[in-house]
């Protein structure tokens, strides 16, 4: 098995067409664009259907790194996998997380134990009529397998977090689909970034053998005792495949940094922060770890679809005037600034059958001072 090094680099933006920060690092030769596998992002649109801006943002870094690689914006985006999740409600701060990797002869000295690994895969595209249902489930769960191969981890418990971004149904996908006499999932664009999600996370869940291999198609959205307590899923109108991203601990990691995860059981789990956060020796804020340092936070947030929390009634699914889904990564994204100590975190929304319904996944990466 070979050995590869994984950095992971958190850059501030001003805008989704921002990339000075991203270039300024690689003009001082702290990041090599040439070792870039994934590049996760939070912009501030929306974050629904018409959340251009997450286009925009690998628009911009597309065309900032294709001179750096030799290769045509198109082409960048086919070598990296680019993944923007729209809507930084409250105190969420837009930012790019810049995943790099490169094989190294052996460990460093002082490099022991499992360290961050990532993989990467990519599905085939989709045709608008499978989205939502079984054969998404099942392309999916065969792409994470491919990206845990890929990441050189080989026991499943040390799979952390697996980023996908899925596709979307717009208008024109639909009309193409009853234009072969196919009907699709639902016929609102909106409600098909859940499906989407959902079918998703359901194949990360069939791989790595959290749930039974036998999902059907209307488990999808139905069946909520069915998840992944480490899928985390955000629909695009920008793609028609999944992109898979597993980031786990492998021994045949030389990487400065770990990984750990809690599951939150609703969008108020102080304790699961926590959890996350002493999972890779780390305190709730100010970090004061010697030794350690966060380099970032991942996690899921979603309106609890029961309508309640913890016994009280919410109104998040009720407002008509703000999404469910706003709401959710605004207070999620809150909770967690607060025991972070920062706001620079990624909290996307919709956690459809990621972790149990109303929480989510979250998990939290620091550096190590070897």
């Amino acid at each position: 098995m070979r050995t590869t090094s994984v950095g992971v680099f958190k850059v501030a933006t001003k805008g989704p067409g921002d990339v000075s920060g991203l270039m300024a690092m690689i003009g001082s030769g702290t990041i090599d664009p040439k070792t870039i596998l994934a590049i996760l992002g939070k912009t501030e649109g929306n974050g629904g259907v018409n959340d251009f801006t997450r286009e925009y943002a690998v628009a911009a870094l597309c065309t900032a790194l294709a001179p750096q690689l030799g290769l045509s914006p198109h082409e960048v985006e086919q070598r990296i996998a680019f993944v923007m999740s729209g809507g930084t409600e409250g105190v969420l701060s837009p930012h790019i997380t810049v995943f790099t990797r490169q094989d190294v002869p052996q460990r460093p000295a002082g490099i022991a134990g499992k360290r961050l690994s990532i993989g990467m895969a990519h599905t085939r595209d989709f045709l608008p009529e499978e989205l939502g249902r079984s054969a998404q489930i099942t392309e999916t769960a065969r792409a994470v397998k491919a990206a845990v191969e890929d990441a050189g981890i080989t026991d499943p418990a040390d799979v952390h977090f697996v980023q996908i971004k899925c596709p979307l149904l717009t208008s024109d996908r639909i009309e193409a689909a009853n234009a072969r006499g196919n009907k699709t999932a639902t016929t609102s664009a909106y409600s098909s970034m859940a499906y989407s999600r959902g079918a998703s996370a359901l194949g990360v869940a069939v791989a790595l053998g959290e749930i039974a291999t036998d999902v059907r198609d209307d488990d999808v959205l139905r069946r909520y005792d069915l998840f992944s307590k480490v899928a985390s899923t955000s629909s695009g109108i920008e793609l028609m495949h999944n992109v898979v991203i597993v980031l786990g601990n492998s021994a045949a990691s030389a990487s400065e940094c770990e990984i750990g995860h809690a599951v939150m059981s609703d969008a108020i789990d102080s304790a699961a922060v926590m959890s996350a956060l002493n999972s890779v020796g780390l305190g709730i804020a100010p970090q004061v770890t010697a030794g350690r340092e966060l380099v970032n936070i991942f996690a899921k947030a979603e309106a609890s679809p029961g309508g309640s929390v913890r016994g009280f009634r919410h109104t998040m699914l009720e407002d008509t005037d703000i999404s469910s889904t706003r709401h959710a990564r605004a207070a999620v994204g809150g909770l967690i600034a607060g025991l972070a100590g920062t706001g620079a975190v990624y909290v996307s929304g919709g956690a459809e059958h990621q972790g149990p319904a109303g929480g989510g996944p979250i998990a939290a990466i620091a550096k190590l001072s070897n």
